[in-house]
């Protein structure tokens, strides 16, 4: 065999490696039996990866619960619009949880001009005025989706004034093989798939049918179109990203279709899509004029993106709760240490001023 037939093998040899190690998981792997026998219900976990989600999925201590007596902050402090019902120890209280929760290195000054605290001149303070009224707006109507154990600012948040798994418009390159609609390109959010690489517009911002598979053997009974199926796998293969899960979690995979043969988390992801649009279109999206004014963070920084690369916000998918758990912290109570978050005021707020209007 010539020199070069050698160097042929060799490389050929190394080639497959590769595949292999970047195709399969490293075993072991432990599966666990979630349905009927013979049909595939089964969760798949990585150990390591496991232990890796574990120790990410960690919540901070509560700090001591505060007194509910005396005096309440709107009688005390200025241009309290939504927590003024707290007693003045509950609202330093929450003030502090919400500095760890968002901007422990910043503090105070990340949303307050600490010369004029009344002031909405710094621009977060705004923002998180309707974040609270979001946060209030789950843990009070969507128990479907939350349960019990509901959420507080660090849910999403985690120490960071961005959480980390947000979304935005693709700005998509110019490649003569991409299609107009995001397809036929590598992208992480459908596993690096041709599948479309902003399955969120349609079904988290839109409301567009989800459901694809026929119920008819006939052809030309099914509604949903190609580009619709493409959407609708992208966005399962999303989810079960998301929540660290395979699709079995809510399927049954004897008919993926059948409501009366699927686990119970298929109607609690259910509640979730239709959560998470309306959080999209109610709360963060209509903040965007204060992100288009702040496109990097506030004076104090950190100067993080606000926008993504078409312009528009960065807006909530079902990660930015779950961040690989099937669910948030994997089931711990988030809202039962804080009490505060019940009694954010639904009111409309006011112009953004130094002082009360």
């Amino acid at each position: 065999m010539s020199l070069t037939a050698r160097v042929g093998l060799v490389f050929a040899a190394a080639l497959c490696v590769v595949i292999v190690l970047m195709t399969f998981e490293r075993p072991p792997v432990a599966t666990t039996q979630v349905g009927f026998r013979g049909t595939a219900m089964e969760q798949v976990v990585n150990p390591r990866a496991q232990r890796v989600r574990l120790a990410a999925n960690q919540i901070p201590e509560a700090p001591e619960a505060a007194d509910n007596e005396g005096e309440r902050a709107r009688e005390i402090y200025e241009n309290v619009q939504v927590l003024g019902e707290l007693s003045i120890a509950q609202f330093g209280r929450i003030m502090q949880a919400m500095t760890e929760w968002i901007a422990p290195e910043q503090g105070c000054a990340y949303c307050h001009n600490v010369e004029n605290m009344a002031s909405d001149e710094v621009y977060t303070k705004v923002v998180t005025r309707r974040m609270l009224q979001m946060t209030a707006r789950i843990n009070a109507d969507w128990t479907p989706h939350v349960g019990n154990a509901g959420v507080t600012c660090y849910t999403c948040h985690r120490g960071r004034p961005v959480p980390a798994a947000v979304w935005s418009t693709s700005v998509l390159p110019q490649n003569g093989l991409q299609e107009p609609r995001g397809q036929n390109i590598a992208s992480p959010v459908s596993n690096l798939s041709s599948l479309p690489g902003n399955p969120f517009t349609p079904y988290l911002l839109e409301d567009n049918e989800i459901r694809v598979i026929s119920t008819a053997t006939r052809p030309g009974t099914n509604p949903a179109d190609t580009m619709q199926t493409e959407w609708t796998y992208a966005l399962m293969i999303h989810m079960s990203q998301g929540l660290g899960v395979n699709c079995t979690y809510c399927h049954n995979s004897r008919s993926f279709a059948n409501w009366s043969e699927s686990p119970p988390a298929r109607l609690t992801a259910w509640h979730g899509i239709r959560m998470v649009r309306e959080l999209n279109n109610d709360y963060v999206v209509p903040l965007t004029p204060l992100w288009v004014a702040n496109p990097r963070g506030p004076a104090e920084g950190p100067h993080m993106p606000r926008l993504g690369p078409a312009g528009d916000a960065l807006k909530i998918n079902c990660a930015t709760c779950h961040q690989g758990a099937n669910r948030p912290f994997y089931g711990a109570p988030m809202l039962q240490d804080y009490p505060e978050l019940n009694t954010v005021s639904q009111e409309p707020l006011r112009a953004a001023s130094a002082a009360p209007q």
